[in-house]
């Protein structure tokens, strides 16, 4: 668990107090099908009382594992994301229907803000690059080590009768 004590902040409106967690990706339930996260998770933050809320930011660093989706090689890459969360002690009806997180206590849980923020930042595909060629469609040769020399030219299936005239004349 990942529990930031709210006392001193909630005696010093204003003054960040820093904070921070090694944790792992068992730990924090993170288990997917298309990539790993290899090691800590490292969480460095700051929790801030602002008068009416605590104001907790941060930074998460990993390394993240996966095979790319275009060339299939496998890759790891060191990845940081960023947070930032209002957090209240106590629930008012001004705060329905706001995205505050409410906790009751001294400690505010941050385990399910910072799943939360691995998961919902891994986009849908894992590309090595952004200028990844991808395999051939024909040999299925690595096009980011070598041109394989294949004819990859694709007829739009709605101009194919075009190019059949064009290949008579």
């Amino acid at each position: 668990m990942m529990k930031i004590n709210v006392v001193q902040p909630k005696t010093n409106v204003g003054k960040a107090y820093i904070f921070s967690f090694t944790t792992s990706a068992e730990e924090l339930d993170i288990n997917v099908s298309q990539y790993t996260i290899d090691g800590n998770v490292d969480i460095k933050g700051e929790v801030l009382y602002t008068g009416t809320c605590f104001r907790i930011s941060g930074d998460i660093s990993f390394t993240k594992s996966f095979q790319c989706d275009r060339c299939l090689e496998y890759f790891s890459q060191k990845q940081m994301l960023s947070f930032l969360e209002e957090c209240k002690a106590e629930v008012s009806d001004e705060d329905v229907g706001e995205e505050v997180i409410c906790f009751s206590g001294n400690e505010v849980d941050i385990a399910n803000l910072i799943r939360e923020t691995i998961l919902l930042s891994q986009p849908l595909n894992n590309i090595c690059s952004p200028d990844c060629r991808g395999l051939c469609l024909k040999c299925g040769a690595n096009l980011n080590d070598e041109e394989c020399g294949c004819d990859r030219h694709i007829v739009d299936p709605r101009l194919a009768a075009l190019q059949k005239l064009l290949n008579k004349r």
